[in-house]
């Protein structure tokens, strides 16, 4: 079969796209013929090898955290899936991913895809989603009538965020780039802050509850986020190389966080995208040959929103 992998770490030009073995799954797993996976940030990040403490990979090693396909063979004591079903899941981290036409997943990572959507396209959702949810929800504890700053509104995972956000009836500022302002409008932000982070401390906004970064900014940054919220409040950050802030005084919280697996909040997400709740924002599609020069572009100019990387074109 045909992957992507990275037999050391290193720029774009350690990915090779090359012949390997088909796996087989053990107990516990099945084996996906891949419909696509997406393109992450943290994928970058493992490629480079600047997160072997805390996601080791066995080299050579095949990116993609997201996964979207059809269970092709099971493991031994398999019930949660069957032969055939369309899935969409989460990949552990730090094990073979899915940027090739078959993958390992255990079994209890993966839920259903509805037939009327898109199978490719859901590889946008698992990653993205599933950071918008646990931030707004799991750390940033939003309920309704409440005020969330979203610091990266524009992008894959900000998008999600205003929509979830909306759906429990909080008001959303969204900061973005003056591209991305329709796109963020539409997807319901209250209020649109066009202009750049260093512009915030001029911003006429009222205080907020919780601030939601999931942008890439400096410590002096996150800062100037801290000031916007109210006695009380959080501030979750997605941001690595730049840890939350807090204010002890009044008594602000600062919030890392680093995305988890979650079946039953990948189900419930996959549910809103079948019923239309949630839409998926797909900029680009790439071939699985692509990927290569995909991440190569990360390395220059800024992506133009989601990425999804077809592996099996859908009929």
């Amino acid at each position: 079969m045909k992957a992507v992998r990275f037999h050391s770490f290193g720029g774009p030009e350690v990915l090779r796209y090359e012949d390997v073995e088909q796996p087989t799954p053990g107990p516990g797993q099945v084996r996906i013929r891949v419909a696509a996976t997406s393109f992450n940030g943290v994928d970058a990040a493992i490629r480079a090898g600047f997160l072997r403490d805390c996601i080791p990979v066995r080299l050579p090693h095949t990116p993609g955290i997201d996964v979207t396909g059809t269970v092709d063979a099971l493991g031994a004591d398999v019930d949660e899936v069957a032969l055939g079903d369309r899935v969409v899941g989460f990949l552990p981290m730090g094990a073979a991913g899915a940027a090739a036409e078959y993958v390992i997943a255990p079994a209890e990572t993966l839920t259903g895809a509805p037939k009327h959507r898109s199978l490719t396209d859901l590889a946008a959702l698992p990653l993205a989603g599933l950071t918008a949810w646990q931030a707004l929800f799991d750390h940033g504890k939003l309920t309704a009538g409440q005020r969330v700053l979203i610091n990266g509104a524009g992008g894959a995972v900000g998008g999600f965020a205003v929509q979830l956000a909306k759906e429990v009836c909080a008001q959303v500022i969204a900061v973005t780039g003056s591209r991305s302002v329709a796109r963020v409008r539409s997807a319901g932000a209250d209020e649109v802050i066009e202009h750049g982070l260093a512009d915030l401390t001029t911003a006429r906004t009222a205080p907020v509850d919780l601030v939601v970064n999931v942008a890439p900014v400096a410590p002096e940054q996150l800062c100037v986020l801290l000031t916007m919220i109210r006695d009380g409040g959080k501030l979750v950050s997605t941001t690595t190389g730049a840890p939350a802030p807090s204010d002890e005084k009044r008594s602000v919280q600062g919030i890392d966080l680093f995305v988890r697996s979650d079946i039953d909040q990948l189900a419930d997400l996959v549910a809103r995208v079948s019923t239309g709740e949630l839409l998926l924002d797909v900029a680009h599609r790439v071939t699985l040959a692509d990927l290569p020069a995909l991440h190569a572009q990360v390395g220059t100019t800024a992506l133009p929103g989601k990425v999804v990387v077809l592996v099996v074109r859908e009929p």
